[in-house]
């Protein structure tokens, strides 16, 4: 039971946080006046949201780890995993990855067709990195970042409201940065295993030979990471939905800057990429996300907040 439930990566499913942004932001605007009893049902479509993503994505895992066992047992951490270990064969991960890729679907479906379309289109474009674009350096990437921009797309269509582009482009410039690290800890691993003297037959899939290459991808991605955070709190739309209150979030910007470079350093030490692993192990960058979600609780729903912020915008 423990490698089946190892299979479907629960610790992951995290990611699937992204459905929620719409609420949160929507609920500090134009929710804000809403009747409670359409607040509460707009709730339940998103949890149903939540739970297509996560049942269709630990999927996708399934059937990813099925497909790339071969490689994962040349690796010092993914050599770990339940169908390079053995413990579960490559056919039945398939078929159970299948099988939760049919339910989320379905589950998706029954929010609305919109939503059901976009989960639709997160699995085909799993099935394109998986047979085509998983050898290909960037694309790769792009693709699972592209991934996370559905996530957020979907939160918005299952409770029927608008999403900014900007804040589209920071989720997907953002993940971007997170595939990239996790490039990087791949190959930091390794090369950590064979200075302990582990033989290592190990090789980036999609060509990330050199430490060079992934800097500079990281250092891109994170320069936009930031431009594009601070483009989405500083629009007129955030000013529109906000007004004052989005002064807030640009000015959490730094904690966004420290957990970018918290990220890069547990993958140049080729530390653990899982997000609740890496929460749990570095507590500077844990203590980091509590004050910039605590900032931006007290910037977007606090009054008193809102007002000092009207105070230092009209200075």
């Amino acid at each position: 039971m423990k490698n089946w439930v190892s299979l479907f990566r629960p610790g992951d499913l995290v990611k699937n946080i992204f459905v929620l942004l719409p609420m949160v932001f929507w609920l500090s605007s134009q929710g804000r006046d809403t009747p409670t009893d359409v607040v509460g049902q707009k709730w339940v479509e998103l949890a149903w949201a939540f739970i297509a993503f996560c049942v269709t994505a630990s999927g996708t895992y399934a059937m990813n780890d099925a497909l790339d066992a071969a490689e994962d047992r040349k690796h010092p951490i993914k050599r770990t995993r339940p169908v390079a270990s053995g413990a579960v064969s490559m056919s039945a991960a398939i078929s159970a990855g299948l099988f939760l890729v049919i339910v989320g679907t379905f589950i998706a479906w029954s929010v609305n067709a919109n939503t059901g379309v976009i989960v639709l289109s997160y699995v085909g474009l799993q099935l394109l990195y998986n047979v085509y674009f998983k050898v290909t350096p960037f694309v790769d990437v792009a693709i699972v970042a592209t991934g996370f921009c559905l996530r957020a797309a979907a939160g918005a269509t299952s409770i029927q409201v608008q999403i900014s582009i900007w804040l589209l482009l920071c989720v997907f410039f953002l993940t971007l940065f997170l595939g990239f690290t996790k490039r990087l800890c791949d190959k930091a691993s390794a090369e950590n295993a064979v200075k302990h003297g582990e033989i290592m037959h190990w090789k980036s899939r999609a060509g990330y030979d050199t430490r060079d290459e992934l800097n500079w991808l990281l250092a891109l991605s994170a320069c936009l990471v930031l431009v594009t955070y601070l483009m989405y709190t500083l629009s007129e739309h955030a000013n529109s939905l906000y007004g004052s209150r989005a002064l807030g979030l640009a000015l959490l910007t730094p904690f966004v800057a420290i957990s970018i470079h918290r990220f890069y350093r547990r993958a140049n030490l080729g530390l653990s990429d899982k997000p609740l692993q890496t929460l749990i192990e570095d507590r500077v960058l844990l203590g980091v996300i509590v004050m910039y979600f605590v900032g931006a609780y007290l910037s977007l729903y606090y009054a008193p907040m809102e007002r000092l912020l009207s105070a230092m915008l009209f200075r």
